[in-house]
């Protein structure tokens, strides 16, 4: 008969050495298993409907894209000179030479030669703010606002000059909640005002508003979305005026932004759609916008040692031919 060798009776393999461990992968080990990746990014996305970050105020929901789409331009020379006299308060001059249009019916531009002179007053506390501002030809202008609360501030804007029925004056009352902040405003001309904004979502803010103007029988009421992540903003708004506007930021770097917007009034029947960027640089920032009305600016705004900052405005109107510029020096902080 043929031998037969059994497997339970086959040699078993030689032990391993002493000292001996089996390799294995320090990648392998350290990643966490698919399921436990899927719980982590399910721990991500959840939302805390409890601890939502409270919004950016009603009226800042387009702060971003302003700062890069509406830089102050001008014409002509600019001097400003602050000087602080203790860290609370301080004074300052302003000084301006130029050119103003002048409404016309034709597409001629009107210009001509102005100055002015400001001289102002600031006192800044950490629960109390106080700007004023008095021109040459004895206009007034007034800011002040106080923290009367934790969570409530009073603001007030004021604007008084000699010509009749053009003095402006308007009270704010704002209120800061956990994921939510509230605006009433009340100015002259029986105008009564409010809004509320509410965090929805970690990124996401709706709002609305509310306004009635009593000497011109007029009323209005907005509504307002913005979603902010750190690499972009998108807002929208739309009101009973007939405005709708869309503006959308992105965060290309720490230091290069670009945005664009689009206006539409419906009651002007004009629409208008933009683009700009805003580029910070060690030493500068440039920001420029180009829009489908033709008109093109660039504003350089140079730091040339601490303190001193060198400013130069260019505006270029392609359909009205019209072209505008200007320099300035800003001195101290």
């Amino acid at each position: 008969m043929g031998a037969v060798v059994s497997h339970a009776s086959a040699a078993a393999p030689p032990p391993p050495p002493t000292g001996y461990a089996p390799f294995v992968d320090p990648a392998a080990a350290a990643a966490p298993p698919p399921a436990a990746e899927k719980d982590a990014a399910a721990d991500e996305e959840k939302v805390d409907y409890m601890n939502l970050p409270c919004p950016v105020p009603y009226e800042e929901i387009q702060r971003e894209a302003f700062m890069s789409l509406k830089p102050d331009v001008f014409e002509g020379l600019r001097f400003d000179f602050t000087k602080m006299l203790n860290p609370f308060f301080g004074l300052s001059h302003s000084v301006s030479m130029g050119s103003m249009e002048l409404p016309s019916q034709g597409a001629d531009v009107i210009k001509v030669p102005t100055s002015n002179y400001e001289f102002g007053a600031n006192f800044m506390d950490p629960k109390m703010m106080l700007i004023g501002r008095v021109s040459h030809d004895g206009r007034v202008t007034a800011r002040v606002k106080c923290d009367l609360l934790e969570n409530l501030c009073l603001k007030i804007n004021a604007q008084l000059t000699n010509e009749p029925h053009y003095s402006q004056g308007m009270f704010s009352f704002d209120y800061k909640g956990k994921d939510f902040r509230s605006q009433f405003q009340l100015g002259n001309n029986a105008f009564y005002g409010g809004n509320y904004i509410q965090s929805v979502t970690k990124n996401l803010s709706l709002g609305t508003e509310a306004f009635w103007l009593g000497q011109q029988r007029k009323s209005g009421v907005g509504f307002v979305a913005r979603y902010d992540t750190k690499k972009m903003v998108a807002t929208g708004q739309i009101a009973t005026t007939g405005l709708v506007s869309l503006s959308y930021v992105q965060k290309v770097s720490e230091k290069v932004s670009l945005a664009s917007d689009f206006m539409y009034n419906h009651m002007a029947k004009d629409v208008t759609a933009s683009f700009g960027y805003d580029y910070m640089l060690r030493q500068c920032r440039l920001r420029g916008k180009i829009d489908t009305n033709g008109v093109v600016f660039a504003l350089l705004e140079e730091r040339l040692t601490p303190g001193v900052n060198f400013i130069l405005s260019a505006e270029l109107d392609h359909w009205k031919k019209d072209y505008k510029f200007g320099f300035g020096m800003v001195l101290g902080e």
